[in-house]
């Protein structure tokens, strides 16, 4: 019978040798199990690991890799492309993408107009910063952007974040200079903050924002932002500015006396109008220019119709003359010291983790349905450093916008340029059309952004969510009540630390299971899971799916030991061969600290008590080589370390057969 006495001998091997294990039920047609010599990784310096661990945290995409083996010319240009995603697709540049981005870049300059107004009343700004907001910035990342169809503009939930924080320490009624200035001062560290992530390669960060996170959050920013429209809808002059559902419908019905019969039709109906629009292009995509146009045309019809009843219209209330012009520098206005800096710092962290998260979502939709890349970092660097420049140039924060993007991808766009398109079709707007937009009622913008945003509220993804997750449900309702009831703000920092929550309790308190043998097969799985899974006399086995850290080591060793007690109990229960080894199936193990060494240490010396062997099975390279330089190896003794579990089963079993 073949002996495994020298299987472990010579750790620093990388070389498997294998001894063959013959036991008495080996039969003619069944060879005996190879039992193969478990090996350390390949040595590597300190540097070396150093420098592969940070260039899988920074660099998971390798993106120096089209520069290898590359003449210097060819590195200038591929340097060149990366910076400027332009200079990849402009020398292809031809007639026919030039004919399909027109038509979309016209045709989201129809939707991005009467929105770029909307969203700029939603952060409490002039309209016309809305109307800056979408030239500027989309020149930008027209240049510096890799999504061929992310549309960038203001998106109402970084307007609404900008407008309730800003709000809350100043008026823009009372104070308009200043609140303009913490406006862009705010844009400026939010793109300072996004290009900084995606300079240093931090983009993980906003993967705290989870999906359940965010349907939570946006949710509850929708309809916060659709109850602050019942001041429009209701032609209220009086109105509050916080953004909570009890002071918000307090405000309501406190001013009834304001509400204007006249705003009230008119809103009503142009809201059914553009919601009959969108529920038309939802189910028809073809028709997507419907729900596209319908924005525009209703700003359009609205504003003949005030125009021609003037004189009889007194109860709506109209946006009023706009200046014509290019974007002013606002370089000047940017509050980079004083008492409100913080204030203006906050507000920029905050909108832009949200607009950068909305941007490089929206971006990578549409990327995998035309099947390109969209490089997270390059975006962030792109979309940071678009909000920067606009802040000297009188735009707010801008990202991509979903409705807006999805309208570019269903228009045809092929190229960036359709945001060049679009960026054209404003600059002729503020220079010559900007008069036709003084009759233009506050109601049909109010009734634009609630068409917008309702299809934030996706009740389906809150239902999936119930369904698969519950701790997910649960980070979707905390954030949703958190914005409704609390405070925007809040509610994302409630949402946020739910999903910290999520993360902690699923490392402190991993999951462990109670493994058996399939008949037939060597392959062994959860006894709870597949019935057909049996116990192996005399073995326990047990699965640990998870790193063994400072923060889980006492968990994971408690628990074993009550595996242990309650497998005891079992066999004492059920008549069966008493429990002679536990085997602890490390494949799911791929780090273990020096608390985890130790409390293997601990469980080890707990089991001889109780006159148990343990042994350990599949450990990967990180976990081989810090029990091998800690020495934890040699204390598992000769028969203490298997490559798999029916290994160990095949061949602690034919030791004990040979044992008189």
């Amino acid at each position: 019978m073949g002996l495994n006495s020298n299987r472990v001998e010579n750790y620093s091997g990388n070389e498997a040798t294998i001894i063959r294990v013959s036991t008495t039920e080996t039969t003619l047609s069944s060879p005996p199990l190879e039992v193969h010599r478990v090996c350390l990784p390949p040595k590597t310096t300190t540097f070396q690991k150093l420098k592969h661990r940070l260039s899988e945290i920074f660099f998971p995409d390798d993106p120096l890799h089209r520069f290898k083996n590359q003449t210097s010319l060819r590195k200038l240009v591929l340097g060149l492309q990366y910076l400027f995603p332009i200079l990849q697709w402009a020398p292809e540049y031809d007639l026919r993408l030039f004919r399909s981005d027109i038509i979309s870049g016209l045709t989201i300059a129809s939707l991005a107009i009467p929105q770029g107004i909307s969203y700029a009343k939603l952060a409490n700004l002039p309209p016309i910063v809305g109307l800056y907001s979408s030239f500027v910035p989309p020149l930008i990342y027209s240049i510096l952007g890799s999504s061929r169809h992310l549309a960038v503009g203001p998106v109402s939930i970084a307007s609404l974040v900008m407008g309730s924080m800003l709000s809350e320490t100043v008026s823009y009624s009372q104070e308009p200079i200043l609140y303009l200035k913490l406006a862009f001062t705010a844009t400026f560290f939010a793109g300072l903050f996004q290009a900084s992530l995606g300079l240093l390669r931090l983009g993980f960060l906003i993967d705290f924002l989870s999906k359940a996170t965010l349907v939570g959050f946006m949710a509850g920013a929708a309809v916060i932002v659709s109850l602050q429209q019942l001041k429009g809808l209701l032609g209220i002059v009086h109105f509050t500015t916080k953004m909570q559902f009890v002071p918000v419908m307090s405000s309501v019905f406190r001013q009834k006396d304001e509400w204007s019969w006249q705003s009230f039709i008119m809103g009503v109906s142009f809201l059914m109008f553009l919601l009959a629009t969108r529920n038309i292009s939802i189910k028809r995509p073809k028709l997507f220019w419907i729900s596209a146009a319908a924005p525009l045309t209703s700003v359009v019809l609205s504003t003949i119709l005030v125009f021609l009843l003037r004189s009889k219209a007194h109860g709506i209330s109209i946006i009023g003359l706009l200046p014509k012009g290019l974007n002013p520098p606002s370089s000047n206005m940017l509050c980079l010291s004083g008492p409100y800096l913080a204030l203006a710092i906050k507000t920029g962290i905050i909108t832009g983790i949200l607009s950068l998260a909305e941007g490089i979502a929206v971006g990578r939709t549409f990327a995998t349905m035309k099947s390109y890349q969209v490089d997270g970092n390059k975006e962030m660097m792109a979309i940071g450093l678009m909000n920067m420049a606009g802040s000297c140039a009188s735009c707010f924060v801008t990202t991509g916008s979903f409705s807006r993007s999805a309208v570019n991808y269903n228009a045809g766009a092929r190229t960036a340029f359709s945001n060049i398109v679009m960026a054209a079709a404003v600059l002729v707007t503020l220079l010559f059309l900007m008069p036709l937009f003084h009759y233009t009622p506050n109601v049909i913008l109010a009734a634009i952004i609630i068409s917008a945003v309702i299809g934030l509220i996706d009740y389906q993804a809150a239902f999936r969510l119930w369904k698969v997750d519950k701790l997910d449900f649960l980070a979707c309702v905390c954030s949703f009540v958190g914005v409704l009831f609390i405070s925007v703000p809040l509610g994302l920092a409630i949402a946020v630390g739910v999903s910290v929550f999520k993360i902690l309790l699923h490392v402190t308190r991993p999951n462990t299971l109670v493994l058996g043998n399939i008949p037939g097969t060597h392959t062994y799985q959860s006894l709870s899971r597949y019935r057909e899974a049996s116990r192996v006399p005399s073995f326990l086995v047990l699965a640990v799916e998870s790193p063994i850290y400072f923060a889980n080591s006492t968990y994971l060793q408690e628990r074993i030991m009550r595996w242990v007690r309650e497998e005891e109990e079992w066999i004492k229960d059920n008549n069966r061969s008493v429990l002679k080894c536990l085997i602890l199936d490390m494949a799911a193990v791929t780090s273990i600290d020096t608390s985890g060494i130790e409390a293997l240490v601990e469980i080890r010396k707990m089991v001889e008590k109780r006159s148990l062997k343990l042994v350990l099975a599949s450990p990967v390279g990180n976990v081989m080589e810090k029990l091998h330089k800690s020495q934890t190896l040699d204390s598992f003794g000769l028969n203490g370390l298997y490559m798999t579990v029916e290994e160990a089963v095949a061949d602690i079993s034919s030791l004990w057969k040979c044992q008189p």
